[in-house]
């Protein structure tokens, strides 16, 4: 087979990719489309109430209303407080992590501890949090570092425990020392572990903050919805509801654009 044909055929398949990936794209904005279309028409016969579950069109009046009045001083609190939790999670976790699998005798002392926390409902512990670090911003941010650092911490401890011990053992017969293991083969052999930590934790860190703003809050888009609910405006509450699906969104994408690009430097 000459190089022309397998370049022609490499040209096909990457042709193929990208139409399945065009066509998959198409067909989430179709449902999402028929999707609002439909709860549309089904709210104007009243089929289904609006104002228990509003409809596209209110959704869209109060998004505007939101926006002219201080929707981005909501949005940039919860954005705020999130990436402060999701940094502070990672950051903390991660290191907890390589403390624990430097110390065997630590590991196996808090692994009961961790198993507690990591089953242990969060939002039981706000009350707790607002009476130990006072209402308001900081109280939000350790919510949300309660629900995602432990996680951070049993999935990495288990990737860094789940490391090559063929190469560990290669590497201390040449009389590496644990420092140069942990650099050497132990993180590099974990990036991917790295990165699903990321993926879930972005999630879990706005699940903290809004459950944060749900208990004590004067701003963010958790505190839109409680109000929302407590003055019977579903209109605003499925519209913070809305905003707050987008922004997870758009943070899980920027997680994965870090990752290809993480992924690239390396190959």
């Amino acid at each position: 087979m000459n190089k022309e044909n397998v370049s022609q055929e490499r040209k096909t398949y990457l042709r193929k990719i990208k139409n399945r990936k065009r066509k998959i794209l198409l067909t989430q904005i179709a449902i999402v489309i028929l999707f609002i279309a439909l709860w549309e028409i089904l709210a104007d016969y009243g089929i289904i109430d609006s104002f228990i579950m509003s409809q596209p069109s209110r959704i869209w009046h109060t998004l505007l209303d939101l926006s002219s009045n201080d929707l981005l001083r909501h949005l940039g609190i919860t954005c705020l407080e999130t990436i402060i939790g999701f940094l502070s999670g990672t950051i903390l976790g991660i290191l907890i992590a390589i403390l624990l699998w430097w110390s065997d005798f630590l590991s196996k002392v808090s692994e009961p501890f961790l198993v507690v926390l990591n089953s242990l409902p969060k939002v039981a512990l706000g009350p707790v949090i607002i009476i130990w670090v006072g209402a308001g911003m900081p109280a939000i941010i350790v919510m949300a570092l309660s629900i995602s650092l432990i996680v951070t911490i049993l999935e990495n401890l288990n990737g860094f425990l789940g490391t090559d011990k063929e190469k560990i053992k290669m590497a201390k017969t040449f009389g590496a020392s644990k420092f140069q293991i942990l650099t050497k083969i132990v993180i590099p052999s974990n990036i991917s572990t790295f990165i699903n930590s990321l993926k879930v934790n972005i999630g879990l860190s706005l699940v903290g903050v809004i459950s944060g703003e749900f208990l004590v809050s004067k701003g963010g888009l958790g505190y839109l919805i409680v109000y929302g609910g407590q003055v019977f405006q579903l209109d605003l509450v499925m519209t913070s509801v809305l905003i707050l699906g987008i922004v997870a969104a758009i943070m899980y994408e920027s997680v994965v654009l870090l990752e290809k690009r993480i992924l690239k430097k390396i190959k």
